[in-house]
């Protein structure tokens, strides 16, 4: 959907409300939902979500983190992004350890858990099968990363994207908002790193870090110090100027 310059939700909760709602994508709602059929062994007992996963953090928050998906036996089941699953545990207590998240972990809706002067939402809302959304159902839901992304630019000042998907969503997303990014686009790898000034005339940075997933974390291709490293950075630039 590209934006036409309307703004559809007054406010982020609204938003919030209509994502969980969402089901645009066919093959998405069958799969979240029979992921929280099926469940894990581990979380037979559990009652899954098993809906489309909103943003998570306040809405006048100064650093805006963009991910791919919600994991479906992680968010899709607990109902909160990055929340239930490894990536989650990686995050969150990086996020805990510079400041920016009140404990250091996140593991259901209800454990008092909450960010601070941060927001955290993804490309597409819904937990995609392999781990791999289409092409059409990442275009679809880029509407959702538009309206959200707009709605936080009077008090945003840094992005930081986990993975290349959410590189290029985030550049993508600006783009259509009529920001001025830089071009040729920074190609993705750990620590890139662009600047912009908004349409307002306030500069805001764009981070980028590997994804806390299991396949980097892992391997030791993402370590605990390069996401500490990331998230210090980001509150340090987020202060800047303010």
């Amino acid at each position: 959907m590209e934006w036409l310059g309307v703004l559809h939700f007054k406010s982020l909760p609204l938003l919030d409300k209509a994502i969980v709602k969402c089901t645009d994508c066919p093959r998405l709602v069958e799969w979240r939902a029979e992921v929280a059929i099926t469940k894990r062994k581990a979380y037979e007992n559990e009652k899954y979500w098993g809906k489309p996963v909103p943003g998570f953090g306040p809405s006048d928050a100064q650093i805006l983190i963009v991910g791919l998906a919600p994991g479906a036996h992680g968010a899709n089941r607990t109902g909160r992004i990055f929340t239930g699953d490894s990536s989650g545990d990686w995050l969150y207590r990086s996020l805990h350890k510079v400041g920016l998240a009140k404990i250091p972990t996140s593991t259901a809706r209800e454990d008092g858990q909450e960010l601070i002067n941060t927001r955290i939402t993804c490309a597409v809302h819904c937990a995609p099968p392999d781990n791999k959304p289409s092409t059409e159902e990442k275009h679809e839901c880029n509407k959702y990363l538009v309206e959200e992304i707009h709605l936080m630019m009077p008090t945003v000042r840094v992005f930081v994207a986990l993975g290349n998907l959410a590189w290029n969503s985030l550049f993508a997303t600006l783009s259509a908002l009529g920001e001025d990014t830089p071009k040729p686009r920074p190609p993705f790898t750990h620590g890139a790193s662009a600047s912009f000034v908004g349409k307002d005339g306030v500069k805001r940075e764009l981070l980028a870090s590997y994804h806390p997933s299991q396949q980097n974390t892992f391997t030791g291709k993402l370590t605990q110090v390069q996401l500490d490293t990331i998230f210090k950075l980001a509150l340090k630039l987020s202060r800047k100027d303010s």
